[in-house]
C-alpha cells in the first residue's frame, strides 16, 4: 500500500541498526553512522542509533562517539541473545513508533536475517547489498506525465553477478532501507567525550510459538585473520598456482607487516578459507596497500578492494583487467618477481 505525500511527510531522521553481539558493538554499527552522518546532513536532520539486546544501555556513549546524536534503547531478557521474532518485533515496534525516513542495517548474518522481515513486517521496501547511498532526485531523469520526488535515498548495488549497477529508491513507501555490506562505508574518527539523548522504549514481548528457544550457545574456537582491519593485504589469486605456492605471499606480508588474503578462485581450489576472500562474494577491504598478485580482476573481485589507497598489480598476462584499476603495475612472472621484492623489503628494513 502506498502512502499519500502527506503520511510520508510523518516520517523523519536517519536510523542505523546498531548490532551488538555479547555487548559488545559490531564494527559495522560505526561505518553505518559515518554514513549516517552524511545522509542526515544531506537532509538537514539528525542521526539516530537503535540498540537492542539486554543490559545495553552503557554502550549508548560509544554510538554517540561515532556520530550518533539519539540512541533508541530496548532493553530486555527477550533480547540477550539474537533470535529472529523477538528481534524483528524489536527493530519494528520501533520504527511504527517513531517513524524513521531511512533505516540502515548491516549485512551482516544477523542483519541479513534481520532487515527483510523487519520491512516485510512494517510493509516497506529492503534494498540489499548497497555500495553506495546518496540523497537525491527520483527518477533521476525527469519523466514526461511523472513526478520527480526530491530528497530521496538513492541505493546503488550490484546485479546481475556484479556486471551492472543499479540504483534503487522506494519513493512511495517509508522508512527506505538498505543493508550494507561490511567494510563499505567508513566511520567517522570518534568524538571523545560525544553524549547522544537516551530514549528507552519497549514494546513488551509476549513468547509464542515463533519464539525460537536457545538451548546451548558453541563458539568455535579457530584461528581467523581480520582482512578488514588490515593496512596491508598481499592478496593472491589462480595465478600463483598452487597452494604451496602462497608460501612467496605470506613470506612478503611477513615482511612488510601486511595480511595474506585472496580471491574467491583461490578459495574455490581449497588452498585458503574463506575468511579471507575479497571480493563481492567475499569481504569488501580498503587497505593502505594493497598487492593483487596472479588476480586477473574480474569485476567481482575489484568491487571489494578498488577503494585501497594504493593497489600494486603483479600478472604475466599485460591485458589483464586488474591493471586497469592499479596504481602501480609489474608484468612479468610473480615466481621471480615477489621474492626479489620480499628480499628488498627486508634489506630496507634491516638498514633502518
Amino acid at each position: 500500500m502506498e502512502l499519500t505525500n502527506e503520511q510520508i511527510a510523518e516520517y523523519k531522521g536517519v536510523y542505523v541498526y546498531a548490532q551488538q553481539v555479547d555487548n559488545e558493538i559490531s564494527g559495522i554499527a560505526f561505518e553505518l553512522l559515518g554514513k549516517a552522518k552524511e545522509l542526515a546532513a544531506a537532509l538537514s536532520t539528525d542521526v539516530t542509533a537503535v540498540l537492542l539486546g539486554s543490559g545495553i544501555k552503557g554502550l549508548a556513549d560509544q554510538l554517540a562517539e561515532y556520530g550518533a546524536d539519539k540512541v533508541i534503547v530496548v532493553d530486555d531478557p527477550e533480547l540477550k541473545d539474537y533470535r529472529t521474532e523477538p528481534y524483528t518485533h524489536a527493530l519494528a515496534s520501533v520504527i511504527n513508533e517513531y517513524k524513521p525516513d531511512i533505516m540502515l542495517v548491516g549485512a551482516t548474518a544477523i542483519g541479513r536475517d534481520l532487515g527483510p522481515r523487519v520491512s516485510a513486517r512494517v510493509q516497506t521496501g529492503l534494498t540489499a547489498d548497497c555500495t553506495v547511498l546518496e540523497i537525491g532526485d527520483f527518477p533521476l531523469n525527469p519523466i514526461p506525465n511523472q513526478e520527480q520526488k526530491h530528497n530521496q535515498l538513492l541505493m546503488t548495488r550490484p546485479a546481475f553477478g556484479g556486471n551492472t549497477i543499479a540504483t534503487i529508491a522506494c519513493p512511495n513507501n517509508r522508512p527506505q532501507m538498505a543493508t550494507v555490506r561490511p567494510g563499505v562505508m567508513q566511520k567517522i574518527a570518534p568524538i571523545a567525550g560525544a553524549k547522544a539523548e537516551v530514549i528507552e522504549f519497549n514494546p513488551g514481548f509476549t513468547p509464542d510459538n515463533k519464539y525460537v528457544e536457545i538451548l546451548e550457545v558453541v563458539k568455535s574456537v579457530k584461528e581467523t585473520v581480520d582482512i578488514q582491519s588490515a593496512k596491508i593485504l598481499v592478496s593472491g589469486g589462480r595465478g600463483v598456482g598452487s597452494e604451496e605456492n602462497f608460501k612467496l605471499l605470506r613470506d612478503l606480508a611477513d615482511a612488510i607487516g601486511g595480511e595474506v588474503s585472496c580471491s574467491r578462485a583461490v578459495v574455490e581450489n581449497g588452498w585458503l578459507s574463506v575468511d579471507h576472500q575479497v571480493g563481492q562474494t567475499g569481504k569488501t577491504v580498503r587497505p593502505n596497500v594493497y598487492f593483487a598478485i596472479g588476480i586477473s580482476g574480474a569485476i567481482q573481485h575489484v568491487a571489494g578492494m578498488e577503494e585501497s589507497d594504493v593497489i600494486i598489480a603483479i600478472n604475466k598476462d599485460e591485458d589483464a583487467p586488474i591493471f586497469d584499476v592499479a596504481d602501480y603495475g609489474i608484468v612479468g612472472d610473480l615466481n621471480k618477481i615477489v621474492p626479489q621484492l620480499t628480499e628488498a623489503i627486508k634489506a630496507e628494513v634491516a638498514n633502518k
